[in-house]
């Protein structure tokens, strides 16, 4: 999906610019960042690039729209500020972090600045907001729309299984193959954020689902592809772009609003709570590596179990 993205982010850059970005991308790949991060993290250099260049009376951007050692503090508020304005915080805070990895790169790694642009910029104030959960009898009608034996439907069933069952992040499920898949012994291997890789059970149903595709796979015309999942036509494989698309679509068809993969996520960890699990667990699980992870995934429902446990516990029915 993000094939050849290193000339489309430095297309129509100055050369400076677009040198350092390149340079700066071979030194991600030999810290095996995964392309995703790379793509990120070049993306938001490049973006503010091209800011400058394009609103250099504004940002009084100078030297820096040619030269990105000649960036200033005052060059990476202007764009910050014109980012919340035009995207939203959360977007602009994930361009504050990008371009502090970038401008660190430039003064630890290549030398050539004494001190980031980045020092005394503040990071974007943002709005926590709450992903719901979705219910048992939401998924349940998503999946009612894949009711029936064709390729499609049967695929979209497996995908949607798997998230449900399995809590994955929407890249996890996507890129998988077929060897990550493990029939025997009903498990798949995700490959998550950080080259950290984990191995997950899924259940009968979700099995089920999955070997009902793999018949299905057999017979298609990109059944030799390495990639588990493929498109209804042709030999080519399902990315997880198309992956979200099609969620949405079966969410409509359905009459749910908002479905995404990233619901399940929440849904797995309210559920996880819910039953008392350990949250050092669900860390395992889920791929975490930080302990806020536990406390922001299923915060929506928290609620909902603080009221279960007060029920449970009886306080004030003692007389």
């Amino acid at each position: 999906m993000m094939a050849g993205y290193l000339a489309r982010l430095t297309d129509g850059l100055p050369k400076t610019w677009a040198g350092f970005l390149r340079d700066w991308d071979r030194s991600l790949r030999s810290g095996n960042y995964p392309e995703t991060t790379r793509y990120n993290y070049l993306l938001a250099a490049s973006q503010l690039a091209r800011y400058l260049g394009e609103h250099s009376g504004e940002s009084g951007a100078g030297a820096g729209e040619r030269y990105p050692t000649e960036v200033t503090r005052s060059h990476v508020e202007a764009f910050q500020a014109w980012m919340v304005q035009t995207r939203s915080a959360s977007t602009a805070l994930n361009k504050h972090k990008a371009l502090q990895q970038f401008f660190n790169w430039l003064r630890d790694d290549e030398e050539e600045i004494d001190r980031s642009p980045m020092d005394r910029v503040k990071q974007p104030k943002t709005v926590k907001k709450l992903v719901p959960v979705i219910q048992d009898e939401d998924t349940a009608r998503v999946l009612g729309t894949c009711r029936g034996k064709s390729f499609v439907q049967l695929r979209d069933e497996a995908i949607i299984r798997l998230y449900y069952n399995t809590g994955a992040r929407l890249s996890e499920v996507g890129n998988l193959t077929l060897g990550d898949v493990d029939m025997n012994t009903d498990s798949v291997h995700y490959h998550g954020k950080g080259s950290k890789d984990r191995r997950m059970r899924f259940g009968a149903r979700t099995g089920r689902a999955l070997s009902r595709y793999l018949r299905a796979r057999d017979k298609h015309k990109g059944a030799e592809l390495p990639d588990l999942w493929l498109a209804d036509r042709g030999a080519r494989r399902l990315a997880p772009n198309g992956i979200k698309l099609m969620l949405k679509r079966r969410g409509r068809a359905a009459g749910v609003a908002h479905v995404h993969a990233h619901r399940w996520r929440h849904t797995f960890a309210h559920e996880w709570k819910r039953a008392g699990g350990d949250s050092g667990d669900l860390m395992l699980l889920l791929g975490w590596t930080s302990d806020d992870m536990p406390r922001h995934y299923g915060a929506s429902a928290a609620a909902e179990r603080a009221q279960e446990t007060h029920v449970r516990m009886g306080i004030g029915e003692n007389v």
